[in-house]
C-alpha cells in the first residue's frame, strides 16, 4: 500500500483514525485467534468436547471401581464408558453444577439412556452439565456395585480433564429404579469427595437413601442435602402413599431438607420437576 505523506492535516488525522480502528481490529482478531484454540482444545477423556455437545468416551477403571463392578460375579471389562453433556457457553475454567443419571435396570436400561431421554432438555436449559458412567454392555448382573463403579469411574474422568472439576457441586437424580440407585450411591459419592448439593428422587417407593448413609457414613453434614421427592398422583408402582412413607423414613434418619411435590398422571417422569429441583439445589446451595 502506498501512503502519501504529504497529505495535509485533515487527511493526516484521518489516516490516524484509520490506522488506530485497524490496529484496534487486529488486536480483537489476536485475541480472539489466541482465545479460539483455548475453547476449541477441551477435551473430555481425549474426545473433543465443545458448548452444548454431547460426547461419549471410554475410560479408564480404578482398582476400586473394578472392586465395586465385580460385584455379584461380573467381569469388570476393559474400560468404562462415559457420556457427557455440557450446556451451552461451556468453559472448563468456570465451574459448573453437575447432574450425575442413574437409570432402573428395567429393559437394560443404562444410565446414559436417562441423561439423555430424561434430563438432557431441563440440565442444558438451566446450565448443568450432566454425566453418566456405564459399561460397554449391560452388566451380567446389573448390580449397585456395577453403578457404583461405573459412576465414579466417568466422575474420575471428569475431574482428570478439567482441572478444579472435582471441586465442582453435583446432584444426583433418578427414576423408579433409578431412584432407589441415585439415594443408595448418593452418599458413597459424597463420601469419595464429591460436593453433593442435591438428591432428585421420582416413581421412588422404597427408601434407599437411608440404607445408603448408614452403609457408607459420609457423616452427619450429609443429612443437610435437599431432597426433592416427585410423586405421579395415579402412580401405581410408586403409590402416593408408598412415597409419603419414604419421605417420613428419610426424616426419621434425619434429613431435614426434603421438599414434597406431586403432580397429576401416573408413573412417568415430569419434566417441570427437573427444572423446578434444579433450581431449587441452587438456592440452597447459596443458602449454605
Amino acid at each position: 500500500m502506498h501512503i502519501d505523506i504529504t497529505a495535509g492535516s485533515c487527511d493526516g488525522k484521518k489516516m490516524r483514525k484509520h490506522s488506530l480502528a485497524l490496529a484496534e481490529l487486529i488486536l480483537a482478531l489476536g485475541l480472539i485467534s489466541t482465545s479460539a484454540p483455548r475453547m476449541a482444545a477441551a477435551t473430555f477423556a481425549g474426545v473433543p468436547v465443545s458448548p452444548g455437545a454431547t460426547v461419549l468416551a471410554n475410560v479408564p477403571l480404578s482398582d476400586l471401581e473394578r472392586s465395586y463392578v465385580s460385584e455379584g460375579g461380573n467381569t469388570p471389562p476393559a474400560q468404562a464408558v462415559a457420556v457427557l453433556a455440557v450446556p451451552p457457553g461451556f468453559d472448563p475454567a468456570k465451574s459448573w453444577p453437575v447432574i450425575v443419571v442413574f437409570s432402573t435396570s428395567d429393559f437394560k436400561h443404562q444410565n446414559r439412556d436417562d441423561l439423555v431421554n430424561l434430563y438432557r432438555p431441563s440440565g442444558l436449559e438451566h446450565g448443568w452439565v450432566l454425566i453418566a458412567g456405564d459399561g460397554p454392555e449391560p452388566a451380567r448382573q446389573d448390580s449397585s456395585g456395577w453403578r457404583a463403579g461405573m459412576t465414579l469411574a466417568a466422575l474420575d474422568a471428569l475431574h482428570r480433564s478439567f482441572p478444579g472439576s472435582d471441586k465442582w457441586p453435583i446432584a444426583c437424580a433418578g427414576y423408579s429404579g433409578g431412584a432407589k440407585r441415585a439415594g443408595l450411591l448418593a452418599p458413597l459419592l459424597s463420601l469419595a469427595g464429591n460436593r453433593v448439593i442435591g438428591i432428585f428422587l421420582t416413581g421412588l417407593n422404597e427408601d434407599m437413601l437411608s440404607d445408603g448413609y448408614r452403609k457408607y457414613k459420609p457423616g452427619a453434614n450429609f443429612l443437610r442435602t435437599p431432597i426433592f421427592l416427585s410423586t405421579g398422583a395415579s402412580d401405581k408402582i410408586a403409590q402416593p402413599q408408598q412415597q409419603n412413607e419414604v419421605r417420613i423414613s428419610m426424616r426419621r434418619t434425619g434429613f431435614a431438607r426434603i421438599r414434597h411435590e406431586s403432580f397429576q398422571y401416573g408413573h412417568v417422569v415430569k419434566r417441570s420437576h427437573i427444572a423446578e429441583a434444579l433450581r431449587w439445589f441452587r438456592q440452597e446451595q447459596g443458602g449454605g
